[in-house]
Order: C-alpha cells, then sequence, then structure tokens
C-alpha cells in the first residue's frame, strides 16, 4: 500500500538521495541531468502553490519510494514542466508512478496550464511508455530555453 504527499522538509534528503541514485541508474549524472539541479537538495524550498508548482512523494511501507513535481517552464503562464520522476525499483511497476503524475497533471491543469512539457532520457523507456499513455507526444527538439542539455527525448502534453 501506498500514499502520495506534498513534499515537505521532512522529505527532502529522501527525495535528494533518491534522485541521485537514480540518476546514476540510467546515466543522468552531472550537468544538464536533473539530479545536478541545484533544487534536489531542498526540493520543498522550490515548489509550493505561491509559484503554481508542487513537488509530490509516494511513500510505501512509511518509506519514501520516489517523487514528481510540476512546476512553470521558464515562468510561462500557459506552459508547465513535469519534473524529476523518479522511482525506487521496489516503488516501480504497481501504478504508482502514472498516479503521481495524474496527480502533477490535474494540479496544473487547476494552476491553469494549457501545455506540460518533459525532458527524458531514451533509456527510461517504462517512463517513456508511461508517457505516451498519458498523451504526451514527441517533440523533435527540445522547447527553446530547457536547461537540461543531456536529455534526448522531449515530450509534450
Amino acid at each position: 500500500m501506498y500514499r502520495i504527499e506534498e513534499i515537505t522538509s521532512k522529505y527532502d534528503g529522501e527525495i535528494c538521495g533518491i534522485i541521485k541514485k537514480i540518476g546514476i541508474e540510467f546515466g543522468a549524472v552531472g550537468e544538464g541531468f536533473g539530479p545536478a539541479d541545484e533544487e534536489v537538495t531542498e526540493m520543498s524550498k522550490h515548489y509550493g502553490i505561491t509559484t503554481k508548482s508542487i513537488y509530490l512523494v509516494a511513500i510505501q511501507d512509511e518509506k519514501v519510494v520516489g517523487g514528481c513535481g510540476i512546476a512553470s517552464f521558464n515562468n510561462d503562464e500557459n506552459i508547465c514542466e513535469l519534473r524529476k520522476l523518479f522511482l525506487l525499483k521496489e516503488g516501480r511497476g504497481q501504478g504508482l508512478g502514472q498516479k503521481i503524475v495524474e496527480e502533477c497533471l490535474e494540479f496544473a491543469k487547476q494552476q491553469g496550464y494549457k501545455k506540460c512539457y518533459l525532458d527524458t532520457l531514451s533509456n527510461m523507456e517504462s517512463a517513456i511508455r508511461l508517457y505516451e499513455k498519458l498523451d504526451f507526444e514527441r517533440l523533435s527538439k527540445p522547447l527553446e530555453g530547457v536547461i537540461h542539455t543531456g536529455c534526448d527525448v522531449w515530450m509534450i502534453k
């Protein structure tokens, strides 16, 4: 059984460790990849209703197993970005990724965003299948102004 809740400072250390661990697993290490973003060390300070953003954590058997967030893409009021969907192996394959992404997308809709962008890596195959299932479409290149220059798959919904 799992639950999903908004990030607070008590989860910052755990989610930081998860993001970095999964970054290593998939080769997303260093500049140009999400795990290297400054916000990773204190996610709770970078997401909140005042910035029309949210980061959700997935908790299974009282252990944080991952998370996912939504925030404005380059301060655009119409385009948000799905950010940092990272799940430990024990959190995968149960529909948890889909549930947490759907909650993020619902938040985005409530905030008035019209489109949702994401970038990822081609070796994150199960994540890409999930995004396609949720009607994200591949783009031939990233949107103007992306910071994750190491990514090789770009999608929009």
